[in-house]
């Protein structure tokens, strides 16, 4: 008598893949839902607009929003073909390391060309405009890889520098991004397929994956770090130098009251970076311009943006850059001071402040 032979048993899948497939699935179905639902408003906004604003040469700021609006989900959907594309191609390519290396590259392409027309999108609907000081260099690849910490404040600061440092500046950003930015299913495809930390981290310390990021870093590459982790808000200014206080440490306190346009840096992340990459120079980033854009009244009240975005980066050295935690703590601390002079003597009086 012939014995029944076991049913194979097919291989499990990982826990965070089931996530990842289900997050994905549920965003790409509201993203081509939500397309007809804005277009119908841009629609509807356009309509009511006309003989409120043509007489009057209104501002058009529904017809803007829904107009942006609609042109940023079409975009997200061409970008979530062209990676399905890309994948199908990569298909064949039997070694793991190429795959991966093959498909970074093309995210990053993908990433530049997403933002690119986004921002030229920004241009022509709200008036963006953006002047760097000094002037960016050429795009070629830099000898060395570059930490960039940069001051957060504003809708959409992220996505701009973002573009900049892959169109002008020639580098290719492993960026440090907040898990709420996985809800958009081509950000959340794209970046997952270049190094990246989203923070929380679903385990360990955001540190430690902070560093295992800054020691993956080569030639041409940069981490990107928002050092205060979320937009300046005067109350998340009060609420910072109170944790400072409790937390037994009365000078840092004093130095950040001070600071009366930015937060005060939360250090270990940085000082986590600069430890994992010690041949790595730090380039900080002050901009201001899209901080009068700080709630949904003054993004009603101040489109299309009547002055430019101006940004002013300075690069420091590795070999300048103190050795040991406290005395790194404290530069990084004079550093964002210096952010803060910039920021007091550009920003407008509509900005947040302090």
């Amino acid at each position: 008598m012939t014995g029944i032979r076991p049913r194979r048993r097919l291989p499990a899948w990982p826990a965070g893949a089931v996530v990842t497939g289900l997050r994905r699935t549920t965003t790409v179905v509201l993203l081509l839902a939500l397309v007809p639902v804005v277009a119908a408003i841009l629609v509807a906004a356009s309509v009511l607009c006309v003989p409120f604003s043509l007489p009057a040469r209104g501002a058009w700021r529904p017809v803007r929003i829904a107009a942006f609006a609609l042109l940023y989900l079409l975009v997200d959907t061409a970008a979530l073909v062209a990676a399905a594309g890309l994948w199908v191609r990569r298909l064949p390519r039997r070694e793991r390391a190429e795959r991966r290396l093959v498909a970074a590259e093309d995210a990053y392409a993908t990433l530049e060309r997403l933002l690119r027309l986004l921002r030229r999108a920004g241009t022509r609907i709200f008036g963006l405009r953006l002047e760097v000081t000094p002037p960016l260099p050429g795009a070629v690849r830099h000898p060395a890889p570059v930490l960039v910490f940069v001051r957060h404040a504003g809708v959409g600061d992220s996505f701009l520098l973002l573009q900049t440092l892959l169109s002008q500046a020639g580098l290719r950003p492993h960026t440090v991004l907040k898990r709420a930015l996985r809800a958009d299913p081509a950000l959340d495809v794209l970046i997952g397929r270049v190094p990246h930390c989203f923070l929380p981290p679903l385990d360990g310390r955001a540190e430690d994956q902070i560093g295992r990021l800054a020691a993956g870093l080569g030639p041409g590459d940069a981490l990107v770090l928002f050092p205060e982790g979320g937009n300046f808000t005067p109350r998340r200014h009060r609420r910072a130098i109170a944790s400072l206080r409790r937390r037994g440490l009365p000078r840092r306190a004093s130095r950040a009251e001070r600071m009366h346009h930015v937060l005060p840096p939360r250090d270990g992340g940085a000082l986590a970076a600069i430890a994992a990459a010690p041949t790595a120079d730090v380039v900080f980033v002050a901009h201001t311009g899209l901080d009068v854009l700080h709630s949904a009244r003054t993004v009603w009240s101040r489109l299309p943006l009547r002055d430019a975005v101006r940004a002013r980066w300075w690069r420091v050295p590795a070999g300048r850059i103190p050795e040991g935690e406290d005395a790194r703590s404290k530069w990084l601390l004079a550093q964002w001071a210096r952010v803060d002079r910039w920021i007091a003597d550009h920003a407008a009086p509509e900005a947040t402040h302090a």
